[in-house]
């Protein structure tokens, strides 16, 4: 049984349930009376809701426990791709021997701060910020931003990066 028809089954317990109560307390109410049905079975009959009600809300808190365990499980994968993703990216910085300024501006430039935006945060010049972006794709060996983010994706895909080879020119160090 997948979680939604589990929802679903709890909802339709708790709603048979509460109408039962609620037809019960307003057909008393307005003074209906119907075909009165014996004092057993009308015993049975709020003895079966109440325990339909407490079912549901026992259903119910086993589900919130799954789903907090669910969402516990997805937390934790992401703080450990985000980790794995500032490794990567930390050992691709090495890789390429960029600057720890040319570090700074490519993080920024992979997050998809504009030029400006990233001079600004760097107090430094949107032409410094160009000559180093494009030192970075030199020595990464991409030619632009999209290609650069491309890398860490595909790494984080499959393990293989887009470009050359290991060892091959996105491997070699250029000058500094």
């Amino acid at each position: 049984m997948t979680d939604r028809h589990f929802v679903a089954l709890i909802l339709v317990v708790q709603v048979a349930c509460a109408f039962f109560f609620l037809s019960d307390i307003f057909f008393s109410v307005v003074g209906f009376s119907g075909r009165p049905i014996a004092w057993e079975i009308y015993e049975l009959l709020q003895i079966g809701a109440a325990v339909g009600l407490v079912l549901a809300v026992v259903l119910g808190a086993i589900m919130l426990r799954r789903t907090l365990r669910r969402q516990a499980l997805a937390e934790e994968r992401l703080r450990r791709a985000s980790g794995a993703f500032y490794d990567l990216l930390n050992e691709r910085f090495a890789d390429w021997n960029l600057t720890p300024a040319e570090a700074d501006v490519a993080l920024f430039a992979i997050k998809g701060m504009s030029t400006a935006e990233i001079a600004a945060l760097r107090r430094t010049s949107e032409g410094t910020v160009k000559a180093q972006t494009a030192a970075i794709y030199r020595k990464a060996g991409v030619a632009g931003r999209p290609q650069l983010l491309s890398l860490f994706i595909e790494d984080l895909m499959d393990g293989t990066t887009v470009g050359a080879p290991a060892g091959g020119p996105a491997a070699e160090p250029g000058p500094g």
